[in-house]
């Protein structure tokens, strides 16, 4: 039995993290098993809206170096996205935050990477994205860091 491919939705942070001395290691890492189709990446088009919002050139080229599956933003993902603002989940500065969590959720990947510790890869957030995700009948999101998936292979 071969394994599944996971589809791994990116925000932001991951693609930056490639060129970031912190991150790049891990990221890296990453895009060698999006390259090699161990793991499948997954964008909408709010990451590129994001990128193309000030991200420098060398960041949004690199974007394109994997072959993504993209999903564009719809009124379903505004809409948990709303909920989640609503629970005061992230404040109002961080929506575009909140956005990508709904749209991984909607589109049911496997699981959302990011390096953004404060308002994504956090325990108390995790919770309460996924607490609202069963009320309004999804499933329960993963949300890791790229480091976590890498070290489960």
């Amino acid at each position: 039995m071969g394994m599944k491919v996971l589809r791994i939705y990116i925000e932001n942070s991951v693609v930056g993290g490639y060129f970031d001395e912190e991150f790049k290691d891990h990221t890296r890492k990453l895009f060698d098993k999006f390259k090699k189709g161990i793991f499948k990446p997954v964008i909408s088009s709010h990451v590129i809206a994001e990128l193309e919002n000030g991200a420098p050139d060398h960041v949004k080229e690199n974007l394109k170096t994997v072959d993504y599956e993209e999903h564009i933003v719809n009124n379903e993902m505004l809409k948990l996205a709303e909920k989640y603002m609503e629970q005061k989940i992230v404040s109002e500065n961080y929506y575009s935050d909140a956005l990508h969590i709904a749209v991984a959720t909607v589109i049911g990947v496997d699981v959302l990477v990011s390096w953004n510790f404060k308002h994504i890869v956090n325990l108390d957030r995790i919770k309460l994205f996924n607490s609202v995700n069963l009320r309004e009948g999804y499933g329960i999101l993963e949300i890791r860091s790229p480091r976590e998936v890498i070290e489960n292979e």
